[in-house]
């Protein structure tokens, strides 16, 4: 143990252990099974073996080991799958006596797992060590390097005699340890360097340790850490020999102030150089993290929505904390952060949350490609919209230490919202209908203060637009634009409670295209009668976008005519090109804070909307009338009672 940094390894909560055991026929793969059951070498072994069970007593772990004999022939190929895709890590071995066995394995059985797209460790087992040629001697390492450069997913080499039992018990200690405290997440054997996301959890870990935030671990504050990870301090012998030991291979690991960040990282690289990955997995798992080196879901609790029209916001508080940490990592004041000073802020993170869809390129942006203080706020409004565990998950990361429980906002109902006329969300989200070609990307373009493309491009997928806007008197609100292409529309809306997170609809057309326009009233039609079916009416807000160009006339008329008819406003003109967005996005944000307005009504929404009035009339006059006639009867009575008595 290192200088008294260790204890209890941990099993990640693993409860068992599945082992599939297979290679060439001939390779001993039947005998070491049962030897290392029976402690004894077995007379005769049947061709494929039941499966067996190691006891939890077996290995310091105490985790039962159930170990799979997989058949060799291809007439069970069937099987062996089947055994490859449960297997929790697979053994593959060959026989030391025949060489050709030892070539199969690069030729045949790696690249199986690989085609197979199985993701469990793989240890190499040399069997039948007793039977090797002593008059050719051969190093495993030598034998094992170029192998395990081109299979990365290989934890281990070892090699035995069923026979003899040597290193036979080994075999199965590896496999666990494979699993329960694998190197290959942790450590680069080709670069010989920690890997990235080990680092910056080891990052983490020292921040969260560094109590006085002088930047080293002073004597106290390592004996909290080896307390909370081991459950016994060090003594001050044991520490010195810590620091002795790493000053000598980190010299700027140690300062006059403790352990620096350097020295931190060097135990870790020094926990695997000595074959001790269970300490560092130990530390890990104290921390929180999980196989993937990511924070453990059972950590990530958040608020639950109750309804689909509720949405999860962040609190005034937690959006306090995140401006004062955009600050921190702007070193020069711009209110703008570099892509490196971004990384920087995330760097206790597994990885930067935004680098793929769809938070890539959906927030707003100086045309240096800095994120701007908008762009970052938006950026995590859109988390929290999409994934609030993951808003959550990267809080913690960067250093948020409060209750996890005051970090988030759970919305009324918008139904409510619409009965009572008024709404205190702080993040709206406005789905964009529209046909192709009718200016749904360079409205989103724009949004996020781009320049307008004459080049079209189609839209894959969906995608996402979020900033802040400006609202009169001050008050800023987060948008978030969710482009639905066309040719999803339908399938889109086929969901009963598409439109319950949505707090506007905007349908855009392109105003000098008839055909644009006759696509977009049918989308907004289908928007209006989805949102009447389903309950969750929907405000809408119709856009006639290149106002640049000449109008088609017809579709002026038509659009002011439906607009009435449905109870909407008319068409809000605009023109990405010569930027004439006429207060869109705030007129789209004024929509959504008036949810009951601007809630579109056809002709079959409205008769409905009659015959249930008409019918809760009759219903009211009934129980009016019952009411009276129980008053007269109990008023005769009281009269009959008096008159007799």
């Amino acid at each position: 143990m290192l200088g008294g940094f260790g204890g209890k390894s941990s099993s990640g909560g693993r409860k068992s252990l599945r082992v599939a055991v297979a290679g060439d026929k001939g390779t001993g793969k039947s005998s070491l099974i049962s030897a290392v059951a029976s402690e004894t070498f077995p007379d005769n072994v049947p061709r494929v073996l039941p499966p067996t069970t190691l006891p939890a007593d077996a290995y310091p772990d105490y985790i039962p080991i159930t170990i799979i004999d997989t058949p060799s022939s291809i007439d069970n190929r069937i099987k062996l799958i089947e055994e490859f895709r449960k297997a929790d890590v697979v053994i593959l071995t060959y026989a030391c006596d025949q060489p050709a066995t030892l070539d199969r394995l690069s030729s045949y059985w790696l690249p199986e797992l690989r085609r197979l797209q199985i993701k469990a460790p793989v240890i190499v087992v040399g069997c039948k060590l007793d039977l090797r040629d002593e008059r050719s001697p051969v190093r495993l390492e030598d034998i094992m390097a170029p192998i395990m450069k081109e299979y990365r997913e290989i934890e281990t080499c070892i090699e035995c005699s069923a026979l003899t039992l040597i290193q036979a018990p080994d075999v199965f200690y590896y496999a666990l340890k494979a699993v329960l405290h694998p190197t290959f997440p942790l450590f680069d054997q080709e670069k010989q360097c920690l890997k990235p996301r080990l680092r910056r959890a080891v990052q983490r870990i020292f921040n969260f340790c560094d109590q006085d935030l002088d930047g080293a671990l002073n004597d106290a504050e390592l004996n909290d850490f080896q307390v909370n990870c081991f459950g016994a301090p060090l003594d001050p012998v044991e520490l010195m020999g810590v620091k002795r030991v790493v000053q000598e291979r980190q010299p700027d690991g140690v300062t006059d102030l403790g352990l620096t960040l350097p020295g931190f990282l060097f135990l870790f690289s020094l926990f695997i150089e000595r074959g001790r990955p269970e300490t560092a997995w130990a530390i890990l798992r104290k921390f929180g993290y999980n196989d993937s080196l990511e924070l453990n879901t059972d950590l990530l609790t958040v608020p639950a929505k109750h309804s689909p029209d509720q949405s999860i916001e962040l609190t005034n508080e937690t959006m306090d904390f995140l401006r004062g940490f955009f600050q921190l990592y702007d070193l020069d004041n711009d209110g703008a952060l570099r892509p490196d000073e971004l990384d920087d802020l995330f760097q206790t993170a597994p990885d930067s949350p935004w680098l793929e869809t769809p938070y890539k390129d959906a927030a707003e942006k100086t045309p240096g490609g800095k994120l701007t203080i908008n762009g970052f706020l938006s950026e995590w409004a859109l988390m929290t919209l999409l994934d609030p565990r993951k808003t959550l998950a990267n809080l913690i990361y960067i250093g948020y230490g409060h209750d996890p429980a005051s970090a988030f906002n759970v919305t009324r109902k918008r139904s409510v919202d619409r009965k009572k006329q008024r709404t205190e969300r702080n993040v709206f989200q406005c789905f964009v209908f529209g046909p192709k070609k009718s200016g749904k990307s360079a409205l989103l373009d724009s949004f996020l203060e781009r320049k307008f493309s004459d080049g079209y491009k189609a839209t894959v997928g969906e995608r996402y637009a979020a900033n802040v806007v400006d609202q009169p008197g001050g008050c800023k609100k987060t948008l978030i634009l969710r482009e639905i292409p066309e040719d999803r529309v339908k399938k889109f809306l086929a969901n009963k409670e598409a439109l319950a997170a949505c707090d506007v609809a905007v349908v855009v057309y392109d105003s000098s295209d008839v055909y644009s326009w006759r696509k977009a009233r049918e989308m907004l039609m289908e928007v209006a009668r989805k949102g009447e079916e389903s309950g969750y009416g929907t405000p809408c807000v119709l856009v006639a976008a290149k106002d640049d160009l000449d109008a088609y006339p017809m579709s002026v008329q038509e659009s002011d005519r439906v607009c009435m008819e449905l109870g909407i406003d008319i068409p809000v003109s605009v023109s990405m090109k010569d930027d004439e967005r006429n207060s869109l996005f705030r007129k789209i944000v004024s929509t959504a804070e008036n949810p009951h307005m601007s809630v579109p009504e056809t002709e079959s929404g409205r008769r409905s909307k009659n015959i249930r009035q008409v019918v809760n009339s009759s219903l009211l006059f009934v129980s009016v009338g019952t009411a009276v006639g129980f008053a007269g009867l109990a008023a005769y009575r009281a009269y009959s009672a008096r008159k007799n008595a």
